[in-house]
Order: C-alpha cells, then structure tokens, then sequence
C-alpha cells in the first residue's frame, strides 16, 4: 500500500493542475517550479519510477510460493472445516484456497491412500451448499481431477449433487455439471442422466448446448449405441446461431456416422448448400470433405462428387473468415489427382496472404506453398518475388519456408543470387531450420547437376561453420549422397570431407567419412593424396577414430599394389598402440596383407618417430615392392554380407543352435543361420547350414 500511495502521489502531484492560486500571485509550472528547487523535472521523474520498479522486483524475487511448503498432513486437515456449513456459506474464498492447495498436492505427483481421497471427496461434496460461482467452478474442477482415482462407489454420492446442478437455473451450473458427469460416469448410469443432456443439446443457452454436444463426443466412445440415439437433437443444434455449438454438432453428429458412408456423403452434400454460418464449424467441413474425396481414390475431378468438392472449395475462397479461406486452398492443393491449372484460385489466395501483416497468416502460406511445390513447383513460380522478400522476414520459420520454397522453384540461373542470400541468413537460424535449408539444396543438386560446384561448395563452407551434430550429419549425408548419383562431386567433395575431418569434434561423423574414404579413395585419379588425411587422424584422435583409420589404410593397401609397402610401414606403428581394437585391426591388416609381423617389429625409436604426422613423400620409399596378399583380403575389400544387427542376432542363434546340436560346427559366414532380423530373435526363422565333412 505504501509503494502504491507512493505512486499515486508522484503523478498527482506532477500532472494535476495545481489549485487556483490567490488574487495577485503568480502561477508557476512545474518546469519552473524545478527551477527553484520545490518541484519535480522529467529526469527525477524517470529516475522516481526507476527506484520503484527495482523495489517491486526485489519483492517479487523474494516473495516465496505459496505453495511452496505445503504439507499433505496439514492441508488435509484444513479442509475439514467443509463439514463447517458456517464457513462454507460465509468464507467460499477460503474454500477455494484450500481447494487449489489440494490440486497443486495432487499435480505435484503426491498420491493420496483411498480413504484421504474418499475423505476428500466427502468434504468437497458438502461445498455444494455454497452457491458462490466462483467457489462451484473449483468444485468441478476437483471433481474431474479427482474422480479417475477414486472409489466407483464413492462417485455415485457426487453423481447426485451434479444431477441437481443440471436442472438449476443456473446456466454456469447446469454446463459445468453436464461437463463433469461426462468425464464420470459409465454406460449403466448414463440411461439415468440421458433424457437431461437431450434436453441440453437443444437448450438456447449456447454454452449449455456446447457443454452437452462435448460431452456426447467423450460417452460415444464408451457408449455408442446411446449416443446415436440423440442424433434428432443434434441435428437440430446444427441449425444454431451460435458458431461454437454449430462447431461442436458437426463435429458429433460426424461421430455418429462416420461408420456410413453414404449416410456421411449425404450429409456433406447438405452442408455445402450453405446451411453452415459459423467459420469454425466451414473449416470442419472442408476436411470432412477432404477425407471423403481422398478415400474414393483416382483424380478427384474425375467424378462428380469429386466436382461439386472442387466448387464448394473454390467458392470458400471468398468467404470472410482467414481459417477457411485458408483451409480451403491447403485442402484444394492436397486433392489427388488435381492439375496444376486447377491450383490457380489456391495460389492466387495463398500469395495475398503472404504479403499480410499478420505472421501467422504468412506462415501458413508459406506452409501450404512449400508443399505444393515439391509436386508442382511451376505452379508456385509465380510467388518467387513475393517469397524472396520473406527471406528477411523476422520470423525465422517463416524466412527458412520461404527459401527452401524459392530453392524448389527457382531456376538454374538463380541458384547463385540465392546462394548469396542463403549465406547472410544461415547464420542467423537455429539447427533445426539449417538442416532443412540443407535437404533443400541437396534437392536443388539433384535437378540442376551442372551447380554442383557452387552448391557443394557452399555446404563445404557450412561444415567449417560452427554448428551441433545432426546439422554437420546432415550436411555429410547430402555431400555423400551427391557424390552417388553426381559422378563429377566425387573428387572435390571427397577433398571436402577429408579436410572436414581434419578438426571434426564428433566421432561418429569422422568414423563414416574414414569408411567412405576407404571405399573412394582408391578409385581416385589421385589415391596418394588422402593418406595423409587418414594417417593424421592414427596420431591425432581418440581410439575410435583410429581404428576406424587403421582400417582405411588397408583398404588402400588391399586394392592399390604401388602403395602397399608404404601403407604397411605407417600400419607397424600402430602395432604397439595403447587401444586393443586399434592394435588388433592393424595386426589382422597386416596379416591379410602378406605381413610378417614379428620381423622387424617396431622398435622404440621407431614408436617415438611413430608420433610424427605423416609426409606425402614417405610413400615413395619402397613403392615399388608387390607384396603377396592373403586369400582372405576380401575380408576388407568387401561388405559384410549382413548388417551389425542381423550378425549380432545371427551368432546368439548359432550358439543356441550348436547346443543342440551332437556336432560341432565350424563358426564362418556360410554356417551362421539365416536370420530374419525384422522379427523377435524367438520368432525369427533359422537354417544351418552344416559344413561338408571331410
């Protein structure tokens, strides 16, 4: 009270008009006052409120929660005083306080035994002798929160009140109460209460009429048979004045028959006469409508309900509501079948919305255009001016739509200007809208191949950028998917990635591009030159990293003689490697190569110089030595036959199996059992394979 008399005062006394001075004097303004040192200057002002709205955030950061403290035992026993029929009708504020303590202990997860709740439930049905508003809506309310884990038994002695409260004056009370009963009861005592919601359904009060159409949504799915019964009521609360109860009855008496077809066709086709008013209840329609052309199948102009859907929602264009006007094109632009002459009122309405004030409206345009031009981009093309100035939009989603829409419909002569914008605004957006604008523009790849350069470049750059994991994964993926259907990306992209993994702080990404060197980079004009790449990352990366390295470098040695000495020189160092894995595939890399590994084993100097980065000009020493190779070398050449998973499975099988079995089987590829992974390992249907015997 103090601040606020504080407060008060400041603008009394510095905007009122001072009281009529006397005969003779002069009158001094505020200013003038300041200036003799008794009034108040705009600055002091300022610097007044300033110290005030400090001191109320020091309060308000002190102020603890209410219900911060509360105990369960303690609110328990406060709520005692609802047998108190004095305090019930004299305090209803009290009541409700104590009622919002009990929900914040009921939300907060603090399970109370059954009989604290049956106690409960008792106390707040004798609250109903109050007729406070107020104090009846938190009723409600604790009914329905609590009335799913409490006693069947003990919901029939509310069931009573509430049925009351249905046939009161009160339309607050009978909405509520027609609210809360659905959420109670079941199918045996819905027959009891059936002739009063009835009688809701067609009630003048709006919100009663609403209240009983929802509660007819939730009993249909428990009690279906007596629901349809109310079907007359429901249609005749679809010819409401009001929007909200005409919304609800289209959307019951949907429910009702949505088993029918033809019933559902019918109704439909009635509707789109213009029986419907209310914009809410239009926009259900239209995707009722949606549903039906879509479920007949073919081209939706081809048949005349098809048709008479095509004219209903081209005439909902004009209508005055936004939702439908814009419920109407995204549902003309998903019709199956539909050409792209057809999209014209649709994208012609869905351009006007772009240039609108409202964010919202701009964001479902771009929404619905972005979907249509991955089918039709030309009929989007005439948007491009009006998209291109939504790149600077202060809506991010909004900006990123509009970019990844231009990237589908723009032409091969706009992809440098684009890139150009794309630049300035990948920084300014989070992860998530980065990989879209990735997908984008590995699309955009994918149509005009003679971009690559420009394009692969330009996500070449992103990679150095500061970015999360599944941004970088991204951008690899579409750099690796370009390179298998754009044979001239694979050397520079390949250059690109090699270069990326040269400070790439994610294991996972590392480990698939050493995987993909190991299959690409033999295949290079210049193979020699991605060994340094991989042999850096032996010295520098953790054991992951190297071994997957390790790998790599045989891989080069396997399919390139020339290189094979050279390569088994830079595999020895790793032979004393502190990691097992890493020590282990170098070891069997060796092997396969044709190696003795026990001559000439590294010694210490030699594991010291081990920590050297490698030089390009270390492969030309003995390049020329052709090293004989073990038959087993396709062990790294090619591709398991199966993936981890179905291996995985594949061994557990075999070992189950082999126990069974008298015979010992020799463990290989060709005698694990044949495992069909997409089903349980229980299920999954095995074959052994027996090895010949001698």
């Amino acid at each position: 009270s103090g601040l606020k008399g504080q407060i008060v005062y400041l603008f009394l006394s510095y905007y009122l008009p001072p009281k009529a001075p006397l005969r003779g004097t002069k009158m001094t303004s505020p200013l003038e006052q300041a200036d003799d040192g008794g009034g108040l200057t705009i600055s002091s002002m300022v610097k007044e409120f300033q110290g005030l709205k400090d001191k109320f955030k020091r309060e308000d950061a002190d102020s603890p929660s209410p219900f911060s403290d509360l105990e369960k035992a303690t609110v328990l026993q406060e709520c005692r005083v609802f047998s108190d029929s004095k305090v019930v009708t004299e305090s209803p504020r009290k009541c409700s306080q104590l009622i919002t303590k009990l929900l914040h202990i009921v939300t907060q997860g603090d399970a109370m035994s059954s009989s604290e709740v049956t106690e409960v439930f008792f106390g707040v049905t004798k609250l109903f002798q109050s007729s406070d508003a107020s104090l009846r809506r938190m009723i409600y309310f604790f009914i329905k929160e609590v009335a799913e884990t409490c006693n069947p038994d003990d919901i029939i002695i509310v069931t009573s009140s509430l049925t009351k409260d249905m046939n009161s004056k009160e339309d607050l009370f009978r909405a509520n109460s027609i609210r809360v009963l659905a959420k109670m009861i079941d199918a045996t005592m819905l027959g009891a209460i059936e002739r009063y919601i009835k009688q809701a359904i067609v009630d003048r009060n709006a919100m009663v009429s609403s209240s009983a159409l929802v509660a007819g949504t939730h009993l249909i799915r428990g009690s279906p048979d007596v629901v349809r019964r109310w079907v007359n009521e429901v249609q005749e609360a679809l010819h409401s004045s009001s929007d909200m109860v005409q919304f609800h009855a289209l959307s019951l008496l949907y429910e009702i028959k949505q088993h029918d077809r033809l019933a559902i066709s019918k109704l439909v086709t009635k509707l789109t006469r213009g029986t419907i008013s209310s914009p809410l209840a239009t926009c259900l329609l239209i995707r009722y409508i949606t549903t039906i052309v879509r479920d007949s199948g073919g081209n939706a102009l081809a048949s005349a309900t098809g048709r008479a859907a095509y004219q209903f929602l081209e005439l909902s264009l004009r209508h005055r509501s936004e939702a439908v006007i814009y419920e109407a094109a995204k549902a003309l632009c998903n019709l199956p079948g539909i050409e792209e002459r057809d999209l014209g009122p649709a994208v012609a309405v869905l351009q006007l919305f772009l240039s609108s004030p409202k964010s919202t409206l701009r964001l479902a345009a771009m929404r619905a255009l972005s979907s249509v031009a991955i089918a039709k981009p030309s009929a989007v093309i005439k948007c491009n001016d009006d998209m291109e100035s939504l790149i600077a939009d202060n809506n991010r989603s909004i900006a990123t739509f509009a970019i990844t829409t231009l990237l589908k419909t723009g032409s091969e002569s706009s992809v440098d200007r684009l890139m150009k914008q794309i630049s300035s605004f990948m920084n300014e957006i989070a992860d998530e809208f980065k990989i879209v604008v990735v997908t984008a523009i590995r699309e955009l790849c994918l149509k005009y191949p003679l971009k690559h350069r420009v394009l692969v470049g330009f996500l070449a750059n992103f990679l150095r950028e500061e970015g999360g994991f599944e941004f970088k994964k991204a951008i690899v993926d579409a750099i690796i998917a370009l390179m298998c259907v754009i044979s001239e990306t694979k050397e520079s992209s390949l250059f690109h990635l090699c270069e990326f993994i040269e400070d790439c702080e994610f294991t996972a990404l590392s480990t698939q591009i050493l995987h993909l060197v190991g299959i690409v980079g033999p295949t290079t004009v210049a193979p020699a030159r991605y060994i340094r790449f991989v042999y850096n990352r032996v010295i520098l990366e953790n054991a992951a990293v190297r071994a997957a390295a390790i790998t790599t470098l045989a891989k080069f040695a396997a399919r390139l003689p020339a290189l094979q000495a050279s390569v088994s020189v830079l595999l020895r160092r790793s032979l004393r490697d502190e990691d097992d894995e890493v020590r282990d595939r170098a070891t069997v890399a060796l092997r396969l190569l044709g190696e003795n590994i026990t001559k000439d084993a590294p010694g210490d100097g030699e594991a010291e110089g081990s920590q050297r980065p490698f030089r390009q000009d270390a492969l030309a020493a003995d390049s020329t030595r052709d090293l004989p190779l073990q038959p087993e070398i396709h062990l790294l050449l090619e591709p398991l036959p199966m993936s981890f998973a179905q291996l995985s499975a594949a061994l557990k099988e075999f070992e189950v199996a082999g126990s069974r079995e008298d015979d010992a089987l020799a463990l290989s590829l060709t005698t694990l059992p044949v495992v069909d992974y997409t089903r349980p390992s229980s299920q999954s249907a095995v074959c052994i394979r027996r090895v010949p015997s001698a």
